[in-house]
């Protein structure tokens, strides 16, 4: 009797914990694209910064991607011959006022778009949308040039940050998605004690949207630091202006006219190092945004 109710629970607890082979499996397939995802992204950067240990001589015979001995002095030559310094410092000027206008630009549109009703909203957010799917590349450079003649800002920065300020569509989305999970009682609330729209934005729904802010921070600042044509064009007539993705030209040919890699993919680790800054300051906003929308 008791070897038959040991067998009718055993057989009910399998029926209650069943072992799915297809969850398993998904799960498997599933570790397996991360994985060879993650290697197709990273084992370019990992042969980039052994490259950039090697002698010129070692990368042009080529046959592996370990270095026989460690070149250090890559770097050091590579900040100098480049102007690293002035570069870098135009680099991190057009990208973070890029960021800056760019997210003060979003943020406030999508707030007038959540919380105002006005005539033609329904418009403007197609006119944003549209603008995602229309190439701003290489096609427009002459008339954003021409535009920029006439505002007496073609031999600057300045005019490359306008440029890039006003393709904030994107920001403006995720920051609107993010805007509309913020209570609107809190918009009631303040406006009973006699605050204005102006100050609701500034003192309450900016300081809740900070996570937000830090996503669209982090694209924008990444976005901005990897332009390349905009800079070329707009400080073709002062090249102390130039940024850094500009100035990695200049270590392509040394004196004796023979290519640099060795320099070039120095350089280029030095380049990446702002990005990985700015993304472990954004990454806990971007944590608690993803986590936010995995919530809703």
């Amino acid at each position: 009797m008791e070897a038959v109710t040991d067998l009718s629970s055993s057989r009910a607890n399998k029926s209650t914990h069943p072992v799915s082979f297809g969850k398993i499996s998904g799960r498997v397939l599933l570790w397996m694209f991360l994985i060879v995802t993650a290697l197709v992204i990273v084992f370019p950067v990992v042969v980039t910064f052994l490259g950039s240990l090697m002698s010129n001589m070692e990368i042009t015979k080529g046959g592996t991607i370990f270095p026989s001995s460690l070149h250090f002095e890559n770097y050091s030559e590579a900040w100098v011959q480049a102007n690293f310094a002035r570069f870098t410092w135009n680099s991190l000027f057009l990208s973070g006022a890029t960021t800056i206008g760019t997210l003060i630009v979003a943020s406030m549109a999508a707030y007038v778009v959540e919380r105002i009703a006005f005539p033609g909203k329904a418009v403007f957010v197609a006119i944003q949308a549209s603008t995602m799917f229309i190439s701003i590349g290489a096609v427009v450079i002459r008339p954003q040039f021409e535009l920029m003649v006439k505002l007496h800002l073609h031999t600057n920065l300045w005019g490359v940050v306008l440029i890039l300020i006003s393709g904030h569509a994107y920001i403006f989305f995720i920051l609107l998605s993010f805007l509309q999970g913020i209570s609107r009682e809190l918009d009631e609330a303040a406006r009973i004690d006699g605050c204005t729209n102006a100050g609701i934005f500034w003192r309450i729904i900016l300081p809740l949207m900070r996570p937000g802010l830090g996503v669209g921070a982090l694209f924008t600042f990444c976005g901005a630091w990897n332009e390349y044509l905009r800079p070329l064009v707009f400080t073709m007539t002062n090249p102390k202006l130039q940024t850094l993705t500009v100035g990695l030209s200049y270590l392509r040919y040394g004196s004796s006219a023979a290519v640099q890699t060795h320099y070039m993919l120095a350089g280029a680790c030095l380049s990446i190092l702002p990005l990985l800054v700015v993304y472990m300051i954004a990454n806990k906003s971007f944590m608690q945004m993803t986590a936010g929308s995995l919530k809703g």
